[in-house]
């Protein structure tokens, strides 16, 4: 059990750095946005590239930020039980939401992903647009990165539910908030 506690918290600071990361990556979408609309709008300027930029920043926050997410439960919850849940109820629903819902969502995904990010790397594909971004497949290789840090935090996250059925305590992570 002490390897699955090394793990989860291995998961969590990692995806606690990204998480951080992605937020900086939310005040460049915001501060590229304004900079895009005042020069279309008080200077009728306009730069295809910086177009993109919104969007590319913007998937970054998205696709970086989903491992972040779930580490602090952030994610919509429709188990209207769950709140009221004993901490064993919550580690097996958690546990069965992981493996049977998550986890081989984020493996089909990646699966699905995979050969759409090989053709851009191998075509050294660039924005359709004259002007616009180039290594758009940089963009596209988000994808399996947004995967990968979301399947581990949903390992980490039945690892501790398999920590808390086994009777563990839970690992200590100072990326998590203690649950209730």
């Amino acid at each position: 059990m002490r390897a699955v506690a090394t793990f989860v918290r291995a998961v969590d600071s990692l995806n606690e750095a990204v998480g951080r990361v992605a937020a900086w990556l939310t005040l460049a979408t915001v501060l590229i946005c304004a900079v895009v609309v005042v020069l279309r709008y008080a200077f009728s300027i306009g730069f295809i590239w910086l177009q993109e930029l919104f969007v590319w920043t913007y998937a970054g926050v998205f696709m970086l930020g989903a491992g972040y997410t779930l580490l602090h439960e952030g994610h919509v919850r429709v188990d209207i039980f769950y709140a009221r849940a004993t901490r064993r109820t919550r580690a097996i629903v958690d546990l069965i939401g992981a493996f049977v819902f998550l986890l081989p969502w984020v493996v089909l995904t990646a699966w699905m992903a995979w050969p759409y990010v090989t053709a851009s790397w191998v075509l050294g594909e660039g924005s359709a647009q004259t002007g616009g971004m180039p290594a758009v497949y940089v963009l596209k290789s988000v994808l399996l990165v947004f995967c990968t840090l979301l399947g581990l935090q949903g390992l980490a996250l039945a690892g501790r539910s398999l920590l808390t059925l086994a009777g563990a305590p839970e690992p200590p992570s100072d990326a998590r908030q203690e649950r209730p």
